[in-house]
């Protein structure tokens, strides 16, 4: 295979294969992306088995074929040469030569038949199908990928659910000491089941939506394994196998205390008051009475800190912990400008959070003892 190809173009493509190429693996293979001649265009494919990728680079094919070169050195050598144009070609058994003006390297090449087949033909897959804006899923993922449980014994709680909602889809996840909800509205959608989409795997569909807005992209939903299809780029990764807990007895039905404010109050009080919570378990508590919230921290090692913030509360004193870095993830996803509203039931009860932005996007955080 010989193919010329800008490096503005290349350093793209390699860039998005960075996160799924297996870096630690008995099959050496695994750290390699595979780079395929496809009419006027050279596809660049990586996989760890459980997320793969293809995109397509716009390219000038000199000799048609296929070649194997390690991903991160690849990705190396093309954000660091200073040629616009870059041309790719296999000399001989394991090895590919690179030159991009001045420059020339010589890199390791493994048999690109070694390389997996990816479940990413040009045929169109067996499943349920998705037509999504990549902004809309893109806003779904941020405001839910958060909460997603970083212990990996709690696998049913490694990635995120989705299922289908009363005029839409739902995404829900969870680690047990708060939860993220969002809905979306979309048309004659209906999924057989719930899944768990897998957090390694919404993460680099981030990657793949970072410029992305209006773009439409497809998702197909296998048995086994979900495709992300958009115009030059093809993704998939593995479900979660388990069961998702049933994340609507989390949901307090209804709230007895309710307080407004705006987001960036809270979310500067916060992360000032932070400052001398403990370490460990960054316990802040919040007392409500009416026209006012004051959010307190102490560490007996380093001091206490106190701050008071204009709400709109009408009710009786309530007082309440919380991990102050739960609450900073949520406000985080919020827009600025948003009016915050924080339910309470009563001082051992969950918070229910959400946002005047997004009615749809719900946020509970189980308490903590101070």
């Amino acid at each position: 295979m010989e193919i010329s190809t800008k490096r503005e173009d290349l350093l793209h493509g390699l860039y998005l294969v960075q996160g799924v190429v297996e870096r630690r693996t008995p099959q050496p293979v695994l750290a390699h992306v595979l780079m395929e001649s496809d009419g006027d265009h050279v596809a660049i494919s990586a996989t760890d088995m459980d997320v793969g990728l293809r995109c397509r680079v716009p390219a000038a094919i000199k000799r048609p074929g296929s070649v194997t070169a390690n991903a991160r050195k690849l990705y190396e050598i093309a954000r660091e040469v200073t040629s616009e144009e870059v041309t790719l070609k296999a000399s001989g058994a394991g090895w590919v030569d690179l030159h991009a003006g001045r420059s020339k390297f010589k890199v390791v090449s493994l048999d690109p038949k070694d390389f997996p087949v990816l479940p990413l033909s040009a045929a169109a897959p067996a499943g349920t199908t998705i037509k999504i804006a990549a902004g809309t899923l893109r806003e779904m993922i941020d405001k839910t990928l958060f909460a997603v449980s970083s212990d990996e014994t709690r696998f049913n709680l490694s990635g995120v659910y989705l299922e289908s909602g009363d005029d839409g889809i739902r995404m829900v996840a969870t680690d047990g000491h708060r939860l993220a909800l969002v809905e979306r509205a979309l048309k004659s959608v209906k999924l057989p089941r719930g899944i768990i989409l897998p957090r390694k795997g919404l993460v680099e569909v981030l990657k793949l939506l970072e410029q992305a807005d209006e773009t439409e992209l497809t998702l197909v939903i296998a048995e086994k394994d979900v495709r992300v299809q958009a115009p030059e780029v093809s993704f998939f990764m593995r479900l979660v196998e388990g069961e998702f807990p049933d994340y609507r007895q989390v949901i307090p039905g209804s709230t007895r205390a309710t307080a407004r404010m705006n987001r960036e109050d809270l979310f500067g009080a916060l992360r000032r008051i932070i400052l001398l919570a403990s370490e460990r378990s960054h316990g802040v508590k919040l007392s409500l009475q009416k026209g006012s919230l004051e959010i307190a921290a102490s560490n007996p090692e380093q001091g206490e800190a106190s701050e008071d913030i204009e709400v709109a509360y009408p009710g009786e004193p309530l007082t309440i912990g919380f991990n102050a870095r739960y609450l900073l993830d949520v406000l985080n996803v919020h827009a600025a400008g948003d009016v915050i509203e924080l339910g309470l039931t009563d001082e051992v009860g969950p918070g229910v959070i959400r946002g005047s932005q997004d009615p749809t996007f719900t946020y509970v955080l189980m308490p903590m003892r101070l």
